[in-house]
């Protein structure tokens, strides 16, 4: 007999079906129904979310939770407001479902379409961050996929409130199937959930390394996501200082507890003693704690700076996800690529430089999701790339890659239109020939006709 989250996730994967054939118009009026829902229902998930802030704080005091962690666990009405404007970007996104790729005419009257559909039903793993439900529930809706979501313990509150006001709102609207989006909440849940591979088609884990890694170790199930976050700048010595200065400080404390803050910090060792005395002091004022290799620890240690360490090798391996940074020299800029692609996690990199020729040797060479020139590493976010939002990064190199929107959440099927014909026709000892010619016809058209 099946288990209470069998049938949840059964019911999911029968409405998926469902809901990839709703029509834009119709995931649009559910949208906007979602984005007005969040904004009359701000009380009751600020309510929500307090709760969980005040057991967060318990727990963070108990060393169970990382400071990191409660910082993505607050919801502001600021916070909320990103919400809002989240899901009326989707809105704006075009519907990436039924677009015909390709249409390749096999022979006179036979074409053969290629036709993106929605993945199915997609299983979201998160830690903390309440805001990922309307991320990730208005990409799935738009793209038509279904989705099973699991939120962290530390946020149970806020999720549920979330999850009950969007459902509410999207399945009020006639065309939009009941049950297509399913919420789980213990813990025994997620192990039920990663062995469910003949009905999940693809899972996308948010959360710390360990965590991910877990998800990775432990099913069967296509994951799509990311481990670990070590993002480098590498300052070069054709760079502009005011520019370094900027784009190094917002990398790492702009939200240092996010995947794409720069962890390691590379100076050309030509342009060190200038740029590190007042690089560091901007740091050390904003509380940053920083562990120098032994050529920058030299420099640093004569600026009479608060919060200082030598680094060992294990720093160029660790995403700390906080106010610390560490510091390293380098002798040139393929030194500085060797340094990225042996201790990055092919997540977002960024080179300062005024050096056309280094700018396209280092984005040749960086084996990164993400390549910034003169830009901070924060700007690696679906948000920002113009996706309306995100549901993951993916440092894989397979589907998708870098911050994943709906493009994501899209796979493709063919369809072939023929009338009446036989491959035996095209076998034999004097087959037919196959024409094998791209064509301009859209299978939307082709029915209509």
């Amino acid at each position: 007999m099946a288990t209470e989250i069998e049938k949840k996730v059964m019911e999911a994967k029968m409405a998926s079906i469902t809901l990839a054939s709703v029509d834009t118009k119709t995931k649009d009026r559910a949208l906007e129904a979602m984005a007005n829902a969040l904004d009359e229902n701000r009380d009751r998930i600020i309510e929500a979310n307090n709760a969980d802030l005040e057991e967060a704080g318990r727990m963070k005091a108990e060393g169970k939770l990382s400071q990191a962690l409660v910082d993505r666990l607050k919801v502001s009405n600021a916070k909320i407001d990103g919400m809002i404007n989240g899901i009326r970007d989707v809105i704006k996104l075009e519907d990436p479902s039924g677009k015909t790729m390709k249409t390749l005419e096999l022979d006179t009257g036979l074409d053969l379409y290629q036709v993106s559909c929605p993945i199915g039903l997609i299983g979201v793993i998160f830690e903390s961050r309440p805001d990922v439900v309307p991320q990730i529930m208005s990409l799935c809706l738009k793209s038509g996929n279904a989705t099973i979501f699991k939120g962290g313990s530390e946020a149970l509150n806020s999720n549920r409130t979330i999850f009950d006001i969007l459902v509410k709102a999207m399945e009020n609207t006639e065309g939009i199937p009941n049950g297509a989006f399913q919420l789980m909440e213990t813990r025994e849940e997620v192990m039920n959930l990663l062995a469910l591979d003949d009905y999940i088609d693809l899972l996308i884990p948010r959360g710390s390394n360990e965590f991910v890694k877990y998800i990775q170790d432990n099913t069967k199930i296509s994951v799509l996501g990311h481990a670990d976050g070590i993002c480098h700048v590498y300052v070069d010595n054709n760079a502009d200082m005011n520019k370094a200065y900027d784009v190094c400080f917002d990398s790492k404390v702009q939200y240092p507890a996010v995947c794409n803050a720069m962890e390691t910090l590379l100076i050309n060792r030509e342009i060190a003693e200038d740029f590190i005395p007042e690089m560091m002091k901007r740091y050390d004022e904003a509380g940053v704690e920083l562990r120098f290799d032994e050529g920058s620890y030299t420099i640093a240690e004569k600026l009479g700076l608060k919060n200082i360490k030598k680094a060992t090798d294990e720093d160029w391996k660790t995403e700390y996800n906080e106010l610390i940074l560490s510091v390293k020299l380098v002798d040139s800029i393929e030194q500085a690529i060797n340094h990225i692609n042996n201790y990055g996690s092919h997540h977002t990199d960024a080179i300062i430089t005024e050096d056309a020729p280094k700018r396209k040797q280092f984005i040749d060479l960086v084996d990164s999701s993400s390549v910034m020139v003169n830009a901070s590493t924060r700007f690696a976010d679906g948000f920002r790339y113009g996706k309306g939002a995100e549901v993951g990064i993916s440092t894989n190199k397979i589907h998708s890659r870098g911050p994943v929107g709906m493009e994501g959440l899209v796979i493709y099927k063919y369809v072939l239109l023929g009338n009446g014909d036989k491959v035996s026709d095209y076998a034999g000892d004097e087959p037919k020939p196959f024409t094998h010619r791209v064509i301009d016809k859209k299978l939307s058209d082709a029915l209509n006709n």
